[in-house]
C-alpha cells in the first residue's frame, strides 16, 4: 500500500529514450527539427486557406481542422518529450497522465472522422458535381465539424474513467516518450481486461466504420473517373483526391505498423520508435502532402507568400 500511495502522490516517471544514450543529440535534433516543420507548415496551410477566398470550400475547410488537429496533435506530446533530453525522466501525475491519453485519444479519433468526411465530400464532387454545393452547404459542414468534435470528446472518456480507477504497485517507471495507455496498464496491479475489452470495441467500431464508408467512397470515385472518356480529365479527376488518398495510406499504415501487430513481437523499445509514425511523421508530412499534390493549394501558398 505504501509503494502504491508513492507512486500516485509523486506521479510516474516516463524515461523517454534515455535507453539510447548514444543517440540523444541526434534524435533531439531530429525531433526538434521535426515538430517545427509540422507547427510551420499546418499553421501555414491554416493562415493560406484562410487568407484565400478562392479556397473557402468544404474541402479546404476540412483540411484546415486538419492541420489544427495536427498542431494539437503533436503539442500534446513534444514538448515533454523533448524536456526528457535535458533531465533523466520526467514525472506526471496520474491527472495529467490520463490528460494527455484523453487529448490523445481525442485528437486520433477526431483525424479518423474528418478522413472519412473528406472521401465522402471527393465522392460528392467527382461523381455528382452539380449537387456538391447544395449537399455540402456550409451549414452541413459546420454540423459535421462540430459533431466529429462531439464524438471525439466522448469517444476516450469509458476508458479514461475505468483507468483513473485502477490501482498502481511497484514500479512507477513508463518506458516511453509520453504517458502510452499501455505502458500505463502494465504498471497496474488490477486486472485491465476490462480496459482492454472496451478499447478494442471502440476502436474497432470506428476504424471498420471509418474504412468501410472511405473504401465505399473510393470505390465510386474510380467508378466515376473511368467512365469519363477524356484522359485529361480522368487525369484532373484522380488528382483531385490524390493528396487524400495519400495521408489516408499514410494515417492508416502508422496506425496499423503500432497497434496491429501480434502480442509476441512486441517490445516497448519498438513501440517508442513506432509511435513516431503517427505522433511526429504523419502530421508532419500532411501539409507537405496537400502542397505539392494540390495546385489550388499551392497557387494559394504563393498569393499567401508574396502578399
Amino acid at each position: 500500500m505504501g509503494a502504491e500511495n508513492w507512486s500516485l502522490a509523486e506521479g510516474f516517471l516516463i524515461v523517454g529514450f534515455s535507453d539510447l544514450p548514444q543517440l540523444q543529440v541526434p534524435l533531439f535534433a531530429a525531433l526538434l527539427l521535426v515538430y517545427l516543420i509540422t507547427l510551420a507548415g499546418n499553421l501555414l496551410i491554416t493562415a493560406t486557406i484562410y487568407c484565400n477566398l478562392q479556397l473557402h470550400t468544404p474541402m479546404y475547410f476540412f483540411l484546415s481542422i486538419l492541420s489544427f488537429i495536427d498542431i494539437c496533435h503533436t503539442s500534446n506530446i513534444f514538448p515533454q518529450m523533448l524536456a526528457h533530453f535535458f533531465q533523466e525522466g520526467t514525472r506526471m501525475s496520474m491527472t495529467e497522465c490520463l490528460l494527455q491519453v484523453y487529448v490523445l485519444g481525442g485528437m486520433l479519433c477526431t483525424e479518423v472522422l474528418l478522413l472519412t468526411v473528406m472521401a465522402y465530400d471527393r465522392y460528392v464532387a467527382i461523381c455528382n458535381p452539380l449537387r456538391y454545393l447544395t449537399i455540402m452547404n456550409k451549414e452541413v459542414c459546420v454540423q459535421v465539424a462540430v459533431g466529429s468534435w462531439a464524438v471525439a470528446l466522448m469517444y476516450p472518456l469509458p476508458y479514461i474513467l475505468l483507468t483513473s480507477k485502477l490501482s498502481f504497485c511497484g514500479s512507477h517507471t513508463i518506458n516511453h516518450f509520453f504517458c502510452d495507455l499501455s505502458a500505463l496498464m502494465k504498471l497496474s496491479c488490477s486486472s485491465t481486461q476490462h480496459i482492454e475489452v472496451i478499447i478494442f470495441v471502440l476502436s474497432a467500431i470506428l476504424t471498420m466504420m471509418s474504412f468501410i464508408l472511405i473504401i465505399t467512397s473510393y470505390v465510386n470515385i474510380v467508378s466515376c473517373i473511368l467512365k469519363i472518356k477524356s484522359k485529361g480529365g480522368q487525369h484532373k479527376a484522380f488528382w483531385t483526391c490524390a493528396s487524400h488518398l495519400t495521408v489516408v495510406l499514410l494515417f492508416y499504415g502508422s496506425i496499423s505498423s503500432t497497434y496491429i501487430r501480434p502480442t509476441s513481437t512486441y517490445s516497448m523499445k519498438e513501440n517508442k520508435i513506432l509511435s513516431l509514425s503517427y505522433i511526429a511523421v504523419t502530421p508532419m508530412c500532411n501539409p507537405i502532402i496537400y502542397s505539392l499534390k494540390n495546385a489550388e493549394v499551392k497557387k494559394g501558398l504563393r498569393k499567401f507568400l508574396l502578399f
